[in-house]
């Protein structure tokens, strides 16, 4: 045996390993897409797991021709609700959950403290009264 023989053996080891991986990797967003479509009835799914199952390659090579753009549009529908959640939380976050009333106390416990002048209690009590 030579060299050459075992690098195209390693090389070939490498095509199939990606083949498969990739194969693994469709399989799985078949698989979630199935069980994310609220349209599809439970015992169409019920179907297309077995022929998954049994013939796996021709079932996800006919699921991915005949539902793949269904596919695409549910994954960014989710992927904006996740995105509009995420934004949500945040500005729910960083918004300032105080009433006014309670601002415009803290401000002028600042003001009385020396910590702030005039000018900045002036202005924080206006933007504290423009949220109400």
């Amino acid at each position: 045996m030579s060299i050459w023989e075992n690098f195209w053996d390693l090389i070939w080891w490498f095509l199939f390993a990606f083949a498969f991986i990739a194969y693994l990797f469709a399989l799985f967003a078949i698989i979630g897409d199935l069980f994310r479509d609220q349209k599809l009835n439970g015992w169409w799914k019920a179907v297309w797991i077995i022929f998954l199952i049994f013939v796996p390659f021709l079932t996800a090579l006919i699921y991915l021709i005949a539902r793949g753009n269904g596919m695409a549009e549910r994954s960014a529908r989710d992927a904006k609700a996740a995105q509009d959640a995420t934004d949500s939380y945040i500005r729910q976050a960083a918004g300032s959950s105080a009433s006014p009333a309670d601002e415009i106390a803290k401000a002028k416990a600042l003001l009385d403290a020396g910590t702030i002048s005039q000018a900045e209690y002036d202005a924080l009590k206006a933007k504290a009264l423009a949220k109400a």
